[in-house]
């Protein structure tokens, strides 16, 4: 059953609000509240609010792994905090989600940067010893997303949302594809959300520059967590597009960012399907934003890229998608992988 967020907000001043937002008695009685931040904006953001929150205990989030959720899920715990609030990109928001699920208490996402939609999805992606894994949790009680922050991330970190967004596309045609295939139940209402999602970007002619843009980007990418908890799972936002990603991750760590790697995998699987009409409308968004087309753009190379699409399909077992029903042996995707880059070269 879908629980909507209290509260989205999605514009400049945003964080001024907070105070109010967390003296609501639906997130918290006492007022015992707990700040988790990460790098960068998060401790200047953590500075702004202080005068409102003076008793609020500030955690500082070192890295987005499994151990540091369970710290901070531990800490947490041990102070009987009502709430806690998670302020920054999407690791640090990934590990609050993970740590407010293990003390069960609300979480509220304060996000500095729109990099992909884990903002509000029900699954947090955390580091482990074994590469990166993805997590149930509880999706935030409310969001905010303040443009004025958002403006001073890093641009290529707001651009890669861009890719993660518009990856429904692809998702959405391999869960409809294991409908029809293997008769695996589907979500009407989750499909329209994520197509909504994709739908409000793909062809927009602004970019981040824009406060319209942002705006739209970060509605679309709450949209999409909000899809994928009424999915149950992550369907309707990961198909063989985040297949690929998540193998280049085992297989490459430090490649490039989630929502860049996103939008490649998107494009070869389109390419896969043969879809030249959505092929060509996912290369021109992903070109319009600067983002990387080709695995050549992020330093991979057409041997690397075949292995990773070789391994996709072990990374979410179970699932059907375009690279599960093609079935293609590793010469037959070193073919695909090369006619890709030719066909969407400049």
């Amino acid at each position: 059953m879908l629980t909507a967020p209290l509260t989205v907000q999605v514009r400049r001043g945003a964080v001024a609000d907070l105070g109010a937002l967390l003296s609501d008695s639906r997130v918290a009685t006492s007022g015992r509240i707990a700040v988790a931040v990460g790098a960068g904006q998060g401790d200047q953001i953590a500075k702004i609010i202080e005068p409102t929150l003076c008793d609020a205990k500030v955690f500082h989030v070192p890295d987005g792994s499994v151990d540091a959720a369970v710290s901070l899920g531990a800490d947490l715990r041990k102070g009987a905090y009502e709430a806690v609030v998670g302020i920054g990109g999407g690791k640090t928001i990934d590990v609050t989600k993970y740590a407010a699920s293990l003390a069960g208490i609300p979480m509220v996402a304060v996000a500095t940067n729109l990099s992909h939609d884990g903002i509000c999805s029900p699954v947090s992606s955390l580091e482990h010893e074994g590469g990166k894994g993805s997590f149930g949790v509880t999706m935030p009680l409310a969001i905010l997303v303040d443009l004025d922050f958002v403006h001073k991330a890093p641009p290529k970190l707001v651009r890669a949302g861009v890719g993660d967004v518009i990856s429904n596309l692809s998702a959405i045609e391999d869960w409809q594809l294991g409908n029809a295939e293997h008769g695996e139940p589907i979500d009407g209402l989750a499909v329209s959300m994520a197509r909504t999602a994709a739908e409000a970007v793909v062809n927009r002619e602004d970019s981040v520059e824009s406060d319209a843009f942002l705006t739209v980007l970060a509605e679309s990418l709450i949209l999409s967590g909000m899809a994928m908890v009424v999915a149950g799972s992550s369907r309707p936002s990961s198909g063989g597009d985040h297949e690929i990603l998540h193998a280049v991750d085992q297989l490459f760590p430090g490649t490039s960012n989630h929502g860049e790697l996103a939008g490649i995998g998107t494009a070869f699987c389109f390419f896969l399907r043969e879809d030249e009409a959505r092929l060509g409308q996912v290369v021109e968004c992903l070109r319009r934003h600067n983002l990387p087309v080709t695995p050549q753009d992020v330093g991979l190379s057409a041997e690397q890229f075949t292995e990773a699409v070789l391994l996709a399909p072990s990374t979410r077992p179970g699932r059907y998608t375009i690279l599960e029903h093609l079935g293609l042996s590793e010469s037959e995707i070193r073919d695909r992988v090369e006619r890709y880059v030719d066909a969407v070269a400049g």
